[in-house]
């Protein structure tokens, strides 16, 4: 059997998690925008799983995903937004202070790095280097194992007090935008 590494699939999700989040910005429609936005936070999950970083991937799924995009839909279809018009012509001078502010973001990101972590002098035998010696550490167990001990053993009640609210808050929303009377809604 083939394995196919990291260095494959690497380049794939990158250009996944860029295009949808270009999509974002520039679809005109509400709901496609949102869309995007959900298989952007997906994308970036699965890239956070195979970099073994299972709790903040979770973290993702659950909170990104499942909760804020899942209420961005719901806000949307209860007020029945379909396309935003659009007025005004995009601006050149907002687009070069972007251009001007994320290059001095990366500029102090990469002064940064430089500066307090030392070199790796095993930079040339890989495909996509990690130049950074001390970025992290393994360790025997994973983060999802720890989180699930404390949280089924030390922490179950409010573990299930949050599960009975979240349940509850869903059944509020479906209650909210069903229409019962057949009355229709009003555009803004």
């Amino acid at each position: 059997m083939m394995k196919i590494s990291f260095e494959f699939f690497f380049p794939i999700i990158a250009i996944i998690i860029m295009s949808c989040s270009l999509a974002v910005i520039f679809t005109k429609s509400t709901i496609h925008s949102i869309i995007y936005l959900v298989l952007s936070f997906l994308t970036c999950s699965v890239f956070l799983f195979m970099i073994e970083c299972e709790f903040f991937a979770l973290l993702f799924l659950i909170i990104y995903v499942g909760a804020i995009a899942v209420l961005f839909l719901f806000v949307i279809m209860m007020l029945d937004l379909k396309i935003l018009p659009q007025n005004n012509p995009t601006n050149l001078k907002y687009i070069i202070f972007g251009i001007f502010v994320s290059l001095n973001f990366f500029y102090f990101v990469d002064l940064t790095f430089n500066n307090y972590y030392e070199s790796n002098p095993y930079n040339s035998l890989v495909l996509i280097p990690n130049i950074y010696t001390n970025f992290f550490n393994e360790d025997d167990i994973s983060e999802v194992v720890v989180i699930g001990q404390i949280l089924y053993t030390q922490y179950v009640l409010q573990f299930l007090i949050a599960g009975v609210l979240l349940t509850l808050a869903v059944i509020g929303v479906c209650v909210l935008t069903l229409n019962l009377l057949g009355l229709s809604k009003k555009k803004l």
